[in-house]
């Protein structure tokens, strides 16, 4: 696991912004204020820099991220907008709306960030300092709100501070947020728009911009793209067999430090030979994907202890073996 490190705490001026850009592009962490509460930063392109906010904020689970853009252009370079995303983008953002929409081909946004899944949530956030950053790094930024997991959303640098000092790189400081809730989430996927979390924008406010009513049981509690609702979740094609000690004849081996290394197999991918859960986090999905298209039988995962990041892949690992609908 990576060990803490010391945190800047630094006024959100253009030298500021210009080191956190640099620090997001080396894959660092960057706290920074948006108009609904302060964001935990990450290269939303790098399965490593985001497996580090998944460390930093404790307790992960592999939840779909929000990748922030500059402009509704970058969005529509990351995801596939219908009429619907459009007209609330147009309507909305900047702001404190987040769409759910499918994924682009050739779109930059890792899988991490994703959690695995062939949609993504996008938004432009309407503060000065994000939109500096974003411009400064030409990334889309990967951010949940930068606090412990579970602890209450931060609306203040000191908020953030007394979460995750020594967990993040930079803390850029731009005074209180407006909104002071998180945004609004809507998928826009066929069946029409659903609003999976209130926030910053009103049921009505979106019922007006597609003008038709927005009933209150539209959120579908089974969405896929709602973090964590199904049983069975990114599963392979291959069975996944768990907690294996050996690997049986036309099994692909996903290994964990070494674990499976004395035993042939059809594939291999080590996660991390020296049992590093944050680089097996950010590896998982990516080596699910390549063992799956290998046409294997099936595949056999080592054990993965539960400390640090292992409790979320051992989450997602117990989903991609369960059983298919």
């Amino acid at each position: 696991m990576r060990q803490e490190s010391e945190t800047r705490l630094l006024t959100a001026d253009a030298p500021a912004i210009a080191a956190a850009a640099d620090a997001l592009r080396a894959g660092g962490l960057v706290a920074f204020p948006t108009e609904t509460v302060y964001g935990l930063g990450a290269d939303a392109t790098s399965n490593a820099a985001v497996a580090r906010i998944y460390a930093a904020k404790g307790r992960p689970s592999f939840n779909p991220l929000i990748a922030h853009v500059g402009s509704l252009e970058a969005a529509r370079r990351e995801g596939d907008f219908n009429a619907d995303a459009l007209t609330l983008a147009r309507a909305f953002w900047p702001g404190p709306l987040t769409l759910v929409v499918p994924a682009a081909p050739g779109g930059r946004v890792g899988d991490l960030a994703r959690a695995g899944l062939e949609t993504l949530a996008l938004r432009v956030p309407a503060h000065p300092v994000a939109l500096a950053l974003l411009a400064a790094t030409g990334l889309p930024i990967a951010a949940p709100s930068a606090n412990v997991s579970g602890h209450v959303s931060p609306t203040l640098a000191s908020h953030v501070r007394a979460d995750l000092d020594g967990r993040v790189d930079i803390i850029l400081d731009g005074g209180p947020t407006r909104v002071g809730v998180e945004s609004t989430i809507v998928a826009c996927l066929a069946g029409g728009p659903r609003i999976l979390r209130a926030g910053g924008v009103t049921r009505d406010d979106i019922a007006r911009a597609l003008g038709r009513s927005m009933a209150a049981d539209d959120a579908d509690e089974g969405a896929v793209i709602a973090p964590g609702m199904l049983a069975s979740h990114y599963a392979p094609r291959a069975r996944v067999r768990l907690e294996a000690r050996d690997v049986a004849p036309g099994e692909a081996a996903l290994d964990f430090g070494g674990a499976l290394a004395e035993f042939p197999a059809a594939a291999r991918i080590d996660l991390s030979p020296f049992g590093d859960t944050e680089e097996a986090a950010a590896r998982l999905f990516g080596a699910l994907r390549a063992l799956d298209v290998a046409g294997v039988s099936g595949i056999a995962v080592a054990p993965v202890p539960m400390e640090g990041l292992g409790e979320a892949i051992n989450d997602r690992l117990r989903r991609a073996a369960a059983d298919r609908p």
